[in-house]
């Protein structure tokens, strides 16, 4: 009977479908009325418009079988804005229900009439709300403190009137942990439309009443709880350790959002505590965000991001597990990429060579995104380690050496980069300018130029070279033309006799020939320059550049 029904709810509408669903809802057999219903909802949920039948379902509102009910209620829901004034009607049955023997019947009541978004609603919600906000059935209190947000994101002033914040607030004490998480919840929301109200400032009496509930709430509890701790600001050093302590066990608990919510309150609060203690809780935190990157692959990613912003204040937190973020075959390019960001963070003497070795084969996939983030990981390696940088720069000669166009284009780049914090390492020179028939990118050549610019007095051909590049100066990018236009007066001003006329030539092309501002306004900047006093044009464009730091 019922597969039947679900066939009959896929299937194309037939011509009397409306007729035959009203007939059922109107019909004097209960079960035939109840099946209708089933019926509605179904094709409701499978984005039909039954909203025709409103008049006809609202009158099997008043009935005994919860399941019926819960069906009518969530007709009414999704219905009530397009026939606001029939809601009306609906109203006596939500009020009688409100006073229901089964607290299931009472909460249901309150939900569906927060829910049902019409202002003709608001004025009935006053009494029922007072009512089940001082419930005995705790999961009354619960579904009502919810209805309190709903209510005052429809009528602010009546909420204030009826003293409703008020009982939120003293709802925080209630014994059952579901009912403070769901008013704090609540208040939060509030206090975020309406920050005048000051709906919810915690105190120490309140902060004690939410670290009480922590432990014995539900998920969705927990997360909030411990939110609103995260954004408070402990009173002194004892509250800030006891705020740590009550949240630490949350880190063994099995749903990733909690995990990350707890280390999001114990790392901000860490840092007004002790140092002995601070490191304790730090190491606590290294297990748990281990554990959560072996999880599905959209968990990890938002795990990853987190643990990316921790190593920028904590680099050292996860330093002796780097095996566990390197990337697997099957891993999403997302979260390969993501891994590359955070293996770079926690590199270090001890575990440079171990990180080395794998970018180096991450170099030689076949993804070429990944490649090419994989060899832009290795220069930033060699800038963030000193004592590694020759190691890095071996292993990117060694790519090089691959010939693989666009793993050799990136080394480059990277390369250019290096010499800037590293400048003696121009005995590769002569390797990287073998290159320059193969790159064909602007990066890459804008890079290749930059450094033959740089370290034109200790490259014997670098004449020869700079003029190749000025002989095409009008079919390269923007880009690469500045570096041609800014190494060749570098050339001339390190080889003065070797150069005149590879300057004038390319400072002619780029004045006369060229279309673009950027590049005509450089190139007579640098003519005036040469025309002036040497000395000055030496100053400024030989200047000595500060040493490059980190590139992550």
């Amino acid at each position: 009977m019922a597969v039947n029904r679900i066939r009959g709810a896929f299937a194309s509408p037939r011509k009397g479908e409306t007729f035959e669903l009203r007939t059922g809802l109107v019909s004097q057999y209960a079960y035939e009325r109840k099946e209708a219903i089933q019926r509605t909802i179904m094709s409701m949920t499978l984005g039909k418009d039954v909203s025709a039948l409103f008049p006809d379902v609202l009158k099997n509102i008043a009935t005994s079988d919860l399941d019926q009910k819960k069906l009518v209620y969530l007709y009414l829901m999704n219905y009530a804005k397009s026939h606001p004034d029939l809601c009306i009607l609906a109203v006596n049955t939500f009020v009688q229900d409100a006073e229901d023997p089964n607290p299931l019947v009472r909460a249901l009541a309150i939900r569906t009439m927060g829910c049902i978004r019409v202002d003709k609603m608001v004025d009935y919600m006053e009494e029922p709300l007072r009512k089940t906000l001082r419930d005995e059935s705790p999961y009354v209190r619960k579904t009502a403190v919810l209805c309190v947000a709903k209510l005052f994101d429809l009528n602010p002033t009546m909420c204030l009137e009826n003293g409703f914040l008020e009982t939120l607030q003293e709802l925080i004490g209630d014994p059952n942990p579901m009912v403070v998480a769901n008013s704090v919840t609540a208040l939060v929301e509030i206090n975020e439309a309406a920050p005048e109200t000051k709906a919810f400032v915690v105190t120490p009496t309140t902060l004690k009443k939410m670290l009480m509930a922590l432990n014995e709430c539900t998920e969705w509890g927990r997360v909030t709880i411990l939110t609103t701790l995260a954004d408070y600001k402990a009173a002194d050093v004892k509250e800030a350790e006891h705020i740590c302590e009550r949240v630490s066990p949350q880190f063994q608990h099995v749903n990733p959002s909690v995990v990350l919510a707890a280390v999001k309150v114990v790392f901000l609060h860490q840092r007004f505590i002790g140092p002995e203690l601070s490191k304790s809780y730090l190491k606590k935190m290294a297990p748990p965000l281990v554990t959560l990157v072996s999880s599905q692959p959209e968990v990890q990613y938002v795990a990853l991001r987190n643990i990316d912003l921790l190593l920028q204040k904590q680099p050292d937190i996860l330093s002796k597990e780097m095996r566990v973020f390197f990337c697997k075959y099957n891993d999403p390019p997302y979260l390969k990429l993501t891994k590359l960001e955070i293996m770079v963070r926690i590199a270090n003497d001890k575990n440079v060579d171990q990180l080395l070795s794998e970018l180096k084969e991450y170099a030689m996939e076949v993804d070429m995104d990944f490649v090419r983030r994989a060899v832009r990981a290795i220069g930033q390696v060699a800038i963030k380690i000193e004592s590694a940088s020759e190691k890095c720069v071996n292993t990117l000669l060694d790519l090089i050496n691959t010939k693989v166009n666009y793993v050799v284009q990136e080394a480059i780049v990277v390369i250019k980069d290096i010499f800037r914090k590293y400048p003696g390492y121009e005995g590769i020179i002569p390797t990287l300018c073998q290159c320059i028939d193969e790159l064909d990118e602007p990066n890459a050549r804008g890079s290749l130029i930059w450094i033959v610019g740089e370290y034109a007095e200790k490259i014997s051909n670098a004449g020869d070279i700079l003029a190749g590049f000025v002989d095409g100066f009008g079919e390269e990018f923007t880009q690469t033309q500045l570096q041609i236009l800014t190494a060749v007066v570098k050339l001339f001003l390190k080889k003065p006799d070797q150069s005149q006329g590879l300057v004038q030539k390319v400072l002619q092309a780029a004045t006369a020939e060229s279309d673009n501002p950027d590049i005509r306004d450089r190139a007579y900047v640098y003519w005036r320059l040469l025309s002036s006093d040497p000395q000055i044009t030496k100053n400024i464009v030989l200047s000595e550049r500060p040493p490059i730091t980190t590139t992550i």
